[in-house]
């Protein structure tokens, strides 16, 4: 099918919803294995500090992309965030305290090392990363079930989000989170060298990601006799495709996780869970909401080309400084101090003279075109064109500005200006 103009907010909404569940959703699932910490190898003190240590330098980023699909949803989509937000409030108000409450204890607990009140703010931590992601999973379910109707708050204010989809689908937010956290905390302490640590997690991780999967395929059963229009959306094209990714990728990640692979198994596992999102999103495509599609909800045609612009701009600022700030965390660069008989990774060589040049004409191309395509062109194909080139462009950008200096050229000795 052809992208037009009404749907491109959509593809952001979506990609922001998946960097989201893959992030933020791995920082959850950490704050729940603070509260399961204990029963391996591992003492219960160095479960919650691994966790917190390795979550510390990107645990505020992650929700950028919660605010970021808000904001476009009701730029671009205001029907649908009225709807949503006024049926919904009471699991969106549930999700919001938590988010709140888990800051909170968070910040506090970096004040309370050996204080008295330690433990209950751990408790408030790793019981509201619990609450968030599962009342976030209800907001999904009953939309995904088609309980959300159209109008100001026009579906049941209990049974849209307290449904058998819903919960299932909570459970599996939670379920994945924890899945996610397991892959990417035994990821941080094979690179610190911390081997009680690593060989606790990965069997957290194998034992999540059963879990998981198991709990993917009851949610399948529920949902087909639940809500039979999203199971036939999951079972056809392009979502049963999806699904069949997912379900790779997830088997993909025990394989490699059991094989201590993991570099390759964070991707894998944050494909895997991406999958799902997009498996929706084909299950539902074009409708947004009961009798209402992506075109009958869309703004105005000003109000989406503004809405396009503003984030194409915007990515080429935020994507760089994120990546950025991923790369620094995942070559160790933020650890609080080096374990000992910790591995510390090579730096990178330096890209050649001509590959530099290269990229930096290709950065500058991609600029050019994005903003050509994006603000002068009129068909919906070429606009989305225009946006993948910006996106080309933020990341050739961020190859060049982040590249290691050439070790040669500093160890040449200056020249004698005599």
């Amino acid at each position: 099918m052809a992208i037009g103009m009404a749907e491109i907010p959509m593809a952001f909404i979506l990609a922001g919803l998946a960097a989201y569940t893959v992030l933020a959703g791995a920082d959850f699932g950490a704050g729940l294995w603070t509260l399961l910490a204990g029963g391996g190898p591992a003492s219960r003190a160095k479960i919650r500090d691994h966790a917190r240590h390795a979550m510390g330098p990107v645990w505020e980023a992650n929700h950028v992309w919660l605010i970021f699909v808000l904001v476009v949803c009701w730029t671009a989509y205001p029907v649908v965030f009225g709807s949503i937000m006024s049926t919904l409030a009471i699991p969106v108000f549930l999700a919001a305290v938590g988010i709140i409450l888990r800051g909170a204890s968070y910040a506090l607990r970096g004040q309370l090392e050996a204080a008295r009140g330690q433990h209950p703010i751990e408790n408030v931590f790793a019981l509201s990363s619990i609450l968030t992601p599962f009342a976030l999973g209800t907001v999904v379910g009953a939309i995904a079930s088609g309980r959300v109707p159209v109008g100001n708050a026009a579906g049941d204010p209990v049974t849209s989000w307290l449904n058998p989809t819903s919960v299932v689908i909570g459970g599996l937010a939670v379920a994945t989170g924890g899945y996610l956290a397991a892959v990417y905390l035994a990821a941080d302490a094979h690179r610190l060298g911390e081997r009680t640590l690593e060989v606790d997690f990965r069997a957290r991780a194998l034992g999540s990601g059963l879990c998981a999967g198991g709990l993917a395929l009851a949610a399948l059963a529920v949902v087909r006799s639940d809500a039979a229009a999203l199971f036939h959306g999951l079972t056809s094209d392009g979502g049963i495709a999806a699904v069949g990714v997912s379900a790779a990728a997830g088997l993909t990640t025990l394989f490699l996780v059991w094989r201590r692979r993991f570099g390759p198994a964070r991707a894998s596992a944050a494909l895997a869970v991406a999958a799902i999102v997009a498996g929706w999103a084909l299950a539902q495509r074009p409708r947004v909401l009961p009798g209402l599609t992506i075109d009958q909800a869309a703004a105005s045609r000003s109000s989406l080309l503004a809405t396009i612009i503003a984030v194409a701009c915007g990515a080429i600022l935020l994507v760089p400084s994120l990546l950025l700030l991923f790369r620094l965390v995942l070559r160790g660069h933020l650890d609080p101090a080096a374990a000992p008989g910790a591995t510390v990774p090579a730096a990178p060589h330096a890209p050649r003279k001509r590959q530099t040049h290269l990229l930096a004409a290709f950065a500058a191309a991609t600029f050019l075109v994005g903003t050509g395509a994006t603000v002068l062109a009129d068909a919906g194909w070429a606009r989305a064109l225009g946006v993948i080139c910006l996106f080309a462009c933020a990341l050739s950008t961020f190859a060049l500005v982040t590249a290691e200096p050439d070790p040669s050229r500093e160890a040449m000795p200056p020249r004698n200006r005599g």
